[in-house]
């Protein structure tokens, strides 16, 4: 199959971008990165400079691979990650628009590529458990409602790309901060520390930048994971809790 892509180019975050058109064969076994793959390949031998796109573990469970195709966070396919999107899904002579993910808090380093260090930062302010809970325990000697556990697993599936950022219009990172929050302070083990974790991650993300949810759902339609905004209905709840007691 023979495609024309238009691809975001930017030298780093003061520069100036533009989207530039190339032209690619492809089969439709293959995955968008490894479309990518075989563009840089082409322009390598034609001794230009290739795309710079992130990717890893390229089994949709790293997140790296954040890219805008078309217009939606990852492409066209629902609960998918852009290195599991294929390119069976495009048809013959298509125009791709690709571009970065664009928000205030994910500055562009080059090109495809975005600095989602913020993320880390969020995460560092609390999202992590650390009381001393001594030696591992049995997994069985902790009773936990099985649908705590649900919506704890569930929660915890959130991969960290930054899909719901690059679907609000506001640049809200709720879907992801209220998924790290509810995966731990749902479960026993997190429950000590939980409202001092909901307060420190939500002054982090208004630091860093990110906007305000305005309830569109755009962050749970694109979301790879398909993370329930229901966590973001819980963080305000428990956002609200620990400011007006204080802790």
């Amino acid at each position: 199959m023979n495609l024309q892509l238009k691809i975001w180019r930017q030298k780093n975050a003061e520069s100036k971008g533009y989207f530039e058109t190339y032209k690619v064969e492809a089969t439709e076994h293959m995955s968008f990165l490894e479309m990518l793959d075989v563009l840089n390949e082409q322009l390598i031998q034609e001794k230009k400079e290739p795309v710079v796109f992130e990717h890893d573990c390229r089994e949709g469970i790293c997140g790296a691979c954040s890219m805008v195709i078309n217009g939606q966070p990852h492409g066209p396919m629902a609960a998918t990650t852009t290195c599991q999107l294929h390119m069976r899904h495009f048809k013959n002579g298509q125009t791709i628009t690709i571009e970065p993910f664009r928000a205030k808090a994910f500055p562009i380093l080059k090109d495809l590529s975005v600095d989602r260090s913020s993320f880390d930062s969020i995460i560092q302010s609390g999202g992590y458990i650390s009381v001393n809970t001594g030696q591992a325990p049995d997994g069985n000697s902790i009773p936990i409602e099985k649908d705590l556990a649900g919506k704890a697993f569930d929660a915890a599936t959130c991969i960290g790309c930054g899909a719901c950022v690059a679907a609000c219009p506001n640049g809200s990172a709720m879907l992801f901060t209220s998924a790290k929050v509810s995966h731990l302070g749902l479960l026993p083990q997190g429950e000590v520390e939980h409202k001092r974790r909901v307060k420190n991650m939500v002054e982090q993300m208004d630091k860093e930048g990110f906007g305000m949810c305005s309830n569109t759902k755009a962050c749970e339609a694109e979301c790879p994971k398909e993370i329930s905004v229901e966590n973001i209905a819980r963080l305000n709840r428990n956002y609200m809790n620990s400011i007006l007691t204080g802790e």
